[in-house]
């Protein structure tokens, strides 16, 4: 079995200059949503790689100083496809001066085409963003729903499986009427980074609830995919009905500690201890909480200290 546990991300890395995989001008698929399960410590490699003129598929782009964010600080991506990047004053800073080019999608839309590319569709229609700008300069089209053009009598005019009809043939069980659809294309990149919770030595991965979100199906929709995870475990300790992204797909593995960044913590406001009428044990797991909250900060400040400079 081919090796595909690294030390380090860094590890992971080191030689994918020789064998042609990384290389400027390329395109990354990055997993999360917003700062849950995104690949961190694989997004601090490929900064530190210096590769440059990125093409990046993500749902977002991190926060200014973390995720994301860390490339756009350097300059060294060319071009966002997104669905969300509310978080990053970076990337609206270097989208409004020209400097950045974004390729903004409804993020079902954004799903459904890293889906479509690594299932070898290469493109689909979609009613979502028909009569916007979201379907300026793209081909559109009528057909019916499928619920209204049933057994796939979904083209105006056409018969089962949009062949023309028959002489003879029952007329098309279609109903209602036909409404615009957009033309989508299928996402397919160069290198996939991914974070999942746990991992076998074959690379079969389990995600943790939300932090699923776009990893799964970038790793089926890129050339060469690495994966950050959080435990690593013998082969055959995973029920293949846990697996949520077999091991063929992906090329390596890296585990690492992860450090649990908030993008917008809301916490309420500590009442006096005479306003709050708690027991003992309501008491002691509210100090926990809180306790936690300051340990995950003091993590936070500590990790940010350890990271290596920020080349220019």
């Amino acid at each position: 079995m081919t090796k595909k546990r690294f030390a380090s991300a860094a590890a992971a890395f080191a030689d994918l200059r020789q064998q042609g995989v990384l290389r400027d001008h390329i395109t990354v698929m990055v997993g999360g949503f917003g700062l849950c399960g995104i690949p961190e410590h694989l997004i601090v490699a490929l900064r530190d790689s210096g590769v440059t003129g990125l093409t990046c598929v993500s749902n977002n782009a991190g926060v200014d100083d973390w995720g994301l964010g860390l490339l756009l600080q350097t300059r060294q991506i060319k071009k966002m496809i997104s669905s969300y990047v509310g978080e990053n004053a970076n990337f609206e800073s270097q989208f409004l001066k020209g400097e950045l080019e974004v390729e903004f999608n409804p993020q079902g839309t954004l799903a459904e085409r890293i889906r479509a590319g690594g299932a070898g569709i290469p493109a689909f229609y979609t009613a979502t963003g028909a009569g916007t700008i979201v379907a300026d300069g793209k081909e559109t089209r009528g057909f019916f729903r499928p619920a209204d053009g049933r057994c796939g009598c979904t083209i105006p005019g056409r018969a089962f499986a949009g062949r023309p009809a028959a002489s003879g043939e029952a007329t098309p069980p279609q109903t209602g009427e036909a409404r615009e659809y957009v033309l989508e294309t299928g996402l397919y990149a160069d290198l996939a980074l991914v974070k999942a919770a746990k991992a076998d030595a074959f690379g079969n991965l389990v995600f943790n609830k939300t932090a699923r979100n776009f990893n799964p199906m970038m790793a089926a929709a890129a050339a060469f995919v690495i994966a950050e995870v959080e435990k690593i475990v013998p082969v055959g300790s995973i029920p293949g009905d846990h697996v949520h992204t077999p091991g063929c797909y992906v090329n390596r593995i890296v585990q690492t500690t992860s450090v649990k960044r908030i993008e917008q913590r809301t916490v309420a406001k500590r009442k006096k201890q005479e306003e709050i009428d708690l027991s003992r044990e309501e008491e002691e797991i509210l100090d926990r909480v809180w306790a936690k909250i300051a340990e995950e900060e003091r993590l936070a400040k500590d990790e940010e200290k350890k990271r290596p400079p920020k080349k220019t």
